[in-house]
């Protein structure tokens, strides 16, 4: 299980990474930070980065405001 934002938990699938888990949360916002187990994962390595069962994930919409 990932556990995702300290409130959603999503099945760990064989093979799954940053892309996969973003794509099962239907998170699309083109502005994200995104860290595993505390260490921030630059977006040109969301496709290589495997997410293990039972790590901890932060997404983080980033949004302007004024």
């Amino acid at each position: 299980m990932i556990r995702v934002n300290d409130k959603f938990d999503v099945e760990w699938q064989e093979g799954m990474t940053v892309n996969s888990l973003l794509t099962i949360l239907k998170f699309t916002f083109p502005m994200i930070i995104v860290s595993v187990n505390g260490r921030v994962v630059p977006k040109s390595e969301y496709g290589p980065t495997r997410v293990e069962d039972n790590d901890e994930v932060k997404v983080i919409h980033l949004i302007a405001g004024g």
